[in-house]
């Protein structure tokens, strides 16, 4: 999330929460895609991470973007933390350890997404580059300990960092050293959402395993294909995981409301000020009965940043995030938002892939979770491997994307954006894989390779 949310309007009751999400439905002719991709910074000359402060540093590297781009600055406490378009396009904003994000526009195919990927890189590069500064396209840091990442001076991310070694062993590792890929789709009602909602959660481990890409940690294999996938297994069960009541009877808007009510806060925003209130309820807050802020009750700014703060493998906000890639290359960036739009975009493709985890228990879809991070596409899943799901999830996507129909000036349709997935699909081979094969051949066990052979 690019900038917390002030808006005082009040919320009268848990129904105008649920017809909050209401409100985001859209018609199909107003669908649109958002696609956000977070790069690990690193100094060329030491491949150590990049500072906030200092000539070469984030600030400055924000600074430059600002004066490249005329994006508005985003400010805590009079510190640049991120960028706004403010045309109403995309925004740039910063996650723990400086990891660098661009949160994409709303926009209408894939084309044009990949053409504002390839546009931030050659922009962000223009003045990381005289700055001694490039990218990684990781899924968690290679070499770096938590004790090397630095910190940014973001209010929101210093109450956490206080809070997530008191719900988990693992929360402050997805906070300063992984990055992700996501894409934000929209529904057009509510039977769409849920429709949505359960073939992303049921799907998301088998995106995982095709997107797995953090095999290293602290310079070595680390057992794992996906170890960033691992790290949600133990960073805050309470605000994370696959929403099993998700595929209940009645799924809908007020089931989801109910859940994040009772989900964990963290911070309560007013004006410029960051409350620490983490580990108490919004629920309690609504009645007026937070201990926080005693007697005062939350406005729809409070409840919106609420929302920024959990977790699931599929997020609902007025739209839909799938959470589940590791970060990688330009290639991936474009093929996570094409899979999902694939599936979900277009009428016949749900059905297909609603008809392919039809039947899935909650035992096996949890199974998945558990497994895929360290199996991969080799997981076994009942009479196959999840090697085999992927395929057919990528044909269904495929079948979906041709149907779509877009054509970029070249006359090409969105299908061209899946051949990094479907390379995968045929060869079972991810990128975790291809790096560990590296790791014990061509780089003779130099993890320092990784840093010139993975770029965004």
């Amino acid at each position: 999330m690019a900038r917390d949310t002030i808006d005082s309007s009040p919320i009268d009751g848990i129904e105008a929460l649920i017809d909050w999400f209401q409100a985001g439905s859209k018609p199909v002719s107003d669908w649109r895609l958002g696609t956000e991709h977070e790069k690990f910074a690193f100094c060329t000359a030491s491949l150590k991470p990049v500072a906030y402060d200092g000539p070469r540093g984030i600030e400055a590297l924000l600074r430059g973007m600002e004066a490249l781009l005329g994006w508005e600055p985003i400010l805590d406490a009079g510190r640049i933390i991120g960028l706004v378009d403010p045309t109403g396009g995309g925004a740039i904003s910063l996650e723990p350890g400086g990891q660098f994000e661009l949160s994409g526009a709303p926009l209408s195919d894939l084309h044009h997404t990949a053409i504002e990927t390839a546009a931030h890189m050659a922009q962000v590069r223009e003045i990381a580059t005289p700055l001694g500064i490039d990218f990684l396209g990781l899924g968690f840091a290679p070499t770096w300990t938590r004790a090397d990442m630095p910190t940014m001076p973001k209010s929101r991310y210093a109450i956490m960092t206080r809070y997530m070694p008191k719900v988990g062993n693992l929360g402050l590792d997805m906070m300063y050293r992984t990055c992700t890929i996501q894409v934000n789709l929209d529904y057009g009602s509510e039977a769409d959402m849920v429709a949505k909602m359960r073939v992303g959660l049921a799907l998301q481990p088998v995106a995982m395993a095709l997107f797995a890409n953090s095999p290293f940690t602290e310079g070595r294999p680390n057992g794992f294909r996906t170890f960033r996938g691992e790290i949600w297994h133990d960073t805050d069960g309470g605000r994370t995981g696959g929403l099993p009541f998700a595929f209940d009877a009645g799924f809908g808007f007020e089931r989801y409301v109910d859940w994040v009510l009772d989900v964990p806060m963290y911070f309560v925003k007013r004006g410029d000020t960051y409350i620490d209130v983490a580990g108490q309820s919004f629920r309690d807050f609504l009645a007026g009965r937070l201990p926080g802020l005693p007697g005062e009750r939350p406005n729809m700014g409070d409840w919106t940043n609420h929302l920024s703060t959990v977790f699931p493998d599929v997020r609902l906000k007025r739209y839909i995030e799938m959470r589940g890639a590791d970060g990688g290359p330009l290639e991936a960036i474009n093929a996570l938002p094409a899979l999902w739009v694939g599936l979900l975009y277009d009428e016949t493709a749900l059905a297909d892939a609603l008809a392919l985890i039809a039947g899935w228990t909650a035992a096996e879809r949890e199974a998945l979770r558990r497994d895929v991070p360290r199996g991969g596409l080799a997981t076994p899943f009942r009479r196959g491997t999840v090697g085999d799901i992927a395929a057919e999830m990528v044909a269904i996507a495929r079948g979906g994307l041709a149907r779509r129909a877009r054509r970029n000036a070249a006359g090409l349709d969105e299908t061209v954006y899946l051949a990094p997935l479907e390379e995968i699909a045929a060869t079972r081979r991810t990128a975790a894989d291809i790096m560990l094969a590296k790791f014990d051949g061509a780089w003779g066990a130099d993890i320092a390779r990784v840093f010139a052979d993975h770029p965004v």
